[in-house]
């Protein structure tokens, strides 16, 4: 197990629900509070790094812009893995999202957990 400190922040909303702005606010202070930050998007979540979604998203008007702060999550060398069936359900493959984002399972966030990540769900 690493040193390092990890967070996993599971995304099950969209943007319908101002708790999955608060994931990307709270992800983003992991990585200020010195985390390595992964998310995982599943059901709804999922569309917030399609390409331009985020653009337009702001449901929190004191969090910074959502597009922002996802990409502090991949500047800070975060990771975003989408859900693969849940993409595939509304019709996304990887070319639908952000640079970056990679259609990763369930195996894979569960790898970063066995890390030792602290775990949090929106």
């Amino acid at each position: 197990m690493s040193d390092a400190k990890k967070l996993v922040v599971v995304v099950t909303n969209g943007f319908n629900d101002e708790r999955a702005s608060v994931a990307w606010s709270i992800a983003n202070g992991g990585i200020a509070s010195g985390f390595k930050v992964t998310m995982f998007l599943v059901s709804s979540g999922v569309d917030w790094v399609r390409r331009k979604a985020a653009e337009v998203a702001r449901l929190n008007p004191l969090d910074p812009p959502v597009k922002d702060m996802i990409q502090t999550v991949l500047d800070s060398g975060g990771t975003i893995m989408v859900c693969p069936p849940c993409a595939k359900v509304r019709g996304y493959d990887q070319s639908d999202f952000i640079d970056g984002v990679q259609l990763a399972g369930s195996v894979a966030m569960l790898g970063v957990v066995s890390e030792g990540a602290h775990t949090l769900t929106f």
